[in-house]
């Protein structure tokens, strides 16, 4: 039984916080490694690293087998590349520059089954490779599979009371990087970026949509977390590697 996998969605639902990372190597052994650190949850990026269908394949078959929640960061909203990743055994998945409600209807259909959205078929690894009933199938996704939106241009942050509204549509994540940039912006440290933290935020919590967002560190969470964000996706696994690394580096060159 999927337990963690499944208990993803609804423990976003009822607003717990939850850790999870960016991971940017296509590589299985980074995989196993982070499901060991007990992350709730991890997401692959394929918008901006270099994952190719063996690899996404590869590290979604490791983690499915370890009933680890995976989501993809998918590089757009084609629903081909929705399809794809969930097949594949993908819990759920980010859709990046979610700007408008019509987008944000398109990604909640291709990543549903029903007329016009996701094609089903018994065969694929998320299926259990035909062992499984489509009744089963279909309530399972329903519970299981999770779809988040990416807020990150000035037209989103407009739209977000309609986006939130969309059904099919679990959360709105905030990127604060591209948001900040989208304004004009070089730096986190700007006055758009809390206001439109405060827009998104207010519409999540109207719609009963989990609020996500990106930051650096745990320092950086305590301080968001004030905004509503219960949903938090820490850095990546390249950061803490630098960090680590760094830190132990500084650490030895002190030693008297």
């Amino acid at each position: 039984m999927a337990e963690q996998r499944r208990a993803l969605r609804a423990r976003m639902r009822a607003g717990e916080r939850l850790a999870g990372t960016f991971v940017k190597t296509p590589n299985v052994a980074v995989m196993e490694v982070l499901i060991l650190s007990g992350l709730d949850f991890a997401v692959l990026d394929a918008e901006h690293a270099p994952f190719d269908r063996g690899a996404m394949d590869a590290c979604l078959a490791v983690a499915r087998a370890h009933d680890f929640p995976v989501l993809v960061r998918v590089q757009d909203d084609a629903p081909a590349r929705i399809l794809d990743v969930l097949d594949m055994g993908a819990t759920g998945i980010v859709v990046p520059h979610v700007d408008g409600v019509a987008k944000a209807e398109s990604v909640s259909r291709a990543a549903r089954f029903g007329l016009g959205g996701r094609g089903y078929a018994g065969s694929t690894r998320w299926a259990g490779y035909t062992t499984q009933r489509m009744p089963d199938l279909l309530a399972r996704s329903r519970e299981e599979t999770v779809v988040l939106g990416q807020i990150e241009e000035p037209a989103g942050v407009d739209a977000a009371g309609g986006i939130a509204a969309v059904d099919g549509l679990d959360g709105l994540f905030i990127g604060p990087s591209d948001l900040s940039v989208a304004y004009g912006h070089d730096s986190l440290d700007n006055p758009d970026l809390p206001a439109a933290i405060a827009s998104v935020g207010r519409a999540a919590a109207e719609n009963g949509k989990t609020f996500v967002t990106w930051v650096p560190n745990s320092g950086m969470a305590a301080d968001w977390a004030k905004h509503g964000f219960t949903m938090f996706v820490v850095s990546s696994e390249h950061g803490w590697i630098l960090q680590g690394a760094r830190e132990m580096a500084q650490a030895i060159r002190n030693l008297s």
